[in-house]
């Protein structure tokens, strides 16, 4: 260990940007055996390890999964990785490590931070490769809890569960499993077969899946309460926000997510809507977050005939990851920073032509630490599309069967849980955005995580 003196930090290599922007594969190649070893053996091995303690949401065993495959013992390091995350080689390629692990790690000032992404998603992807199995004991605790929801919080709650021996069956409104991960990330950041195998896994482990169950309409939530010992729920936060400035309602503004979805679900074989095609277009994004990154990228590979990110505040604070940024400008997309929307501009005949915008500058802290956004006097242009896509984050769908089971809610309508994952009914928990608004698949996976132990304290003890 201690390796980086003589060895620099490596990243995954990258399909050339030529090449890469004429299909949807993942875009990185990640390590082999000998290179995973070689990156590992850079740690120090912290006595305070950062990049667990203030980095983590899932508080991985990072240096211990690092430790064993520095040594060569690819099935330890494979077991610890899985030992607290839900699906390392999913985190390992989405989660913005920049921000979180890599971001605390000690080597990160002077040295290149330990690529610790890139070597958790090869070590799983290798250990499956290599026919290791996870530890399911099978369905031995007579207990059975429903998962609504198979997005990152349902499919890690639904994960620990199964890890005790509890029975899960999973309600999916869509036609497809994995929420955000198989319909709202693209394929170029993330395969879907590594989606899709996850869920395989757990059906292995006896989970049951119903796909297109919306609860609420095909199914009251009051039945899961009475036919299950528990019931989690992990609806996510999935109405996409819009800027509130003129003419946003017209047929060529599309929410980020709409846009999204429909694109994988045509790549998947499934019905889509033809009128999110932007072949040949103009295309602007307002936003700067990954969701815009995710919609730059695939409008790229759309044969978008342009595409322009409007993003309100400057580069050094987009709150994506920083990685997702520069792959897209590798790929073309045009950045307009320090601009803020001001209204949708048609034509004579109601054709989107652009939208007007206004420069920025950024101010005096706000009461969260972050600078205001300022608007600067006559300086207001106009941005030429023909497609808007809105990428400024999500709201909470209003659920009127959470007032009818009692569950307490929040100010902008997420529910309330306690320490545990439990809501104000006693045999319902939740987490992930539903709970705390829009925010990471990692965070989500954590909450996931807690409701199970707080479903298996409650049923097993």
């Amino acid at each position: 260990m201690q390796g980086f003196i003589n060895t620099t930090r490596e990243d995954p290599a990258k399909e050339d940007v030529n090449q890469r922007v004429l299909n949807f594969e993942e875009i990185y190649r990640f390590f082999n055996n000998r290179v995973v070893r070689r990156q590992a053996e850079r740690c120090v091995q912290c006595g305070d390890p950062f990049c667990t303690a203030i980095g983590c949401p899932l508080q991985n065993y990072i240096p211990q999964w690092l430790e064993a495959v520095a040594e060569k013992d690819l099935e330890k390091a494979f077991l610890l990785c899985n030992e607290t995350s839900p699906f390392p080689e999913i985190l390992g390629r989405i989660c913005p490590h920049n921000r979180l692990c890599e971001g605390a790690c000690t080597l990160d000032d002077g040295y290149g931070a330990i690529s610790i992404g890139a070597i958790e998603a090869s070590i799983t992807d290798l250990g499956f490769r290599a026919g290791f199995k996870l530890p399911f004991p099978g369905l031995t605790r007579g207990k059975k809890v429903a998962v609504v929801g198979s997005g990152p919080a349902g499919m890690s709650c639904a994960h620990f569960l199964l890890r005790a021996g509890i029975e899960v069956e999973m309600f999916e409104r869509s036609d497809i499993p994995g929420g955000l991960l198989a319909c709202g990330i693209p394929g170029f950041k993330l395969d879907k077969a590594t989606v899709s195998h996850r869920f395989e896994i757990m059906q292995q482990a006896g989970l049951t899946l119903h796909l297109n169950s919306n609860i609420g309409s095909d199914l009251p939530l009051a039945r899961l309460v009475t036919d299950f010992d528990a019931v989690f729920l992990g609806l996510g936060a999935t109405n996409g926000k819009r800027a509130n400035i003129p003419n946003e309602d017209h047929e060529q503004v599309y929410l980020a997510m709409e846009f999204l979805t429909s694109v994988q679900r045509r790549l998947a074989g499934r019905s889509w809507m033809e009128r999110f095609s932007v072949l040949g277009k103009r295309v602007v994004v307002v936003g700067g977050g990954d969701t815009a990154m995710d919609c730059v990228r695939t409008a790229v590979r759309e044969g978008a005939e342009s595409v322009t990110c409007l993003y309100r505040r400057d580069a050094a604070n987009m709150p994506g990851s920083s990685k997702e940024f520069h792959n897209a400008a590798e790929e073309g997309v045009h950045f307009l920073f320090n601009e803020a929307p001001t209204r949708i501009v048609l034509d004579e005949q109601g054709n989107l032509v652009g939208i007007d915008a206004v420069r920025t500058q950024l101010g005096e802290p706000d009461d969260s630490g972050r600078q205001r956004v300022e608007m600067l006097a006559d300086s207001d242009h106009c941005v030429p599309a023909d497609v808007i896509i809105m990428a400024l984050g999500f709201d909470q769908e209003p659920h009127p069967f959470l007032e009818q089971e009692g569950i307490e809610l929040q100010q902008w309508g997420n529910i309330q849980v306690d320490a545990e994952g439990r809501t104000s009914h006693a045999k319902i928990f939740s987490g992930g955005d539903c709970h705390r608004g829009a925010d990471l698949a990692v965070t989500a996976a954590a909450d996931g995580r807690t409701a199970a132990f707080g479903i298996m304290k409650q049923l097993l003890e």
